[in-house]
């Protein structure tokens, strides 16, 4: 079964963290939320408390297939400013796995650290100007290598979809499941 870590840093944008679990549970592929903060009590963007799984440190040493990193005006920001997420994405990218930012996780986490490394990506807003590290492309879902890439909000259907294909290595479960819960994907 395909693994998924879901990093949860204070001030993550929970519709984005959440609509990503609940289309790759759905599809059977394991995740696990990592919190990256002294506790697994993370409170988001909208001041949801959500206790995550673990805490990225206690899974710091464990590789996954795919990592997925929400955005939110805040919990991107401190996603970027942690040496810990930054190692832990690049040891990840390293190894090929799959890198999922989506909504300003691109530009501030990726872009902001030199992770882009010239790969194609989409971002939330202007974010993408102050990069210069990667290619913006104006798109709902963005592929280039490992890295998946998803403009917002209201894409983390189109997101979570794609991150679940690629995971499968086939598109016919994600496209049955996108009729069963009415997604014109």
């Amino acid at each position: 079964m395909k693994s998924v870590a879901v990093l949860l840093a204070p001030g993550f944008e929970e519709a984005e963290a959440i609509v990503t679990i609940d289309i790759l549970r759905r599809l059977h592929i394991h995740v696990e939320t990592l919190a990256c903060a002294e506790s697994r009590a993370v409170v988001s963007y909208h001041n949801i408390p959500l206790v995550a799984d673990a805490t990225l440190t206690e899974r710091q040493a464990h590789r996954y297939d795919a990592i997925v990193l929400p955005g939110g005006p805040q919990g991107s920001i401190n996603l970027a400013a942690s040496e810990d997420v930054v190692a832990f994405v690049m040891a990840h990218d390293n190894a090929g796995k799959l890198i999922c930012p989506i909504c300003s996780a691109a530009a501030r986490v990726l872009g902001g650290n030199g992770l882009l490394k010239g790969r194609r990506y989409v971002c939330s807003g202007d974010l993408w100007q102050s990069v210069t590290d990667g290619e913006y492309v104006d798109a709902p879902v963005v592929e280039d290598g490992n890295l998946i890439s998803g403009k917002g909000l209201g894409r983390v259907f189109d997101f979570a979809l794609t991150v679940a294909a690629r995971l499968l290595g086939n598109e016919a479960p994600a496209r049955e499941h996108a009729e069963h819960i009415y997604y014109p994907w």
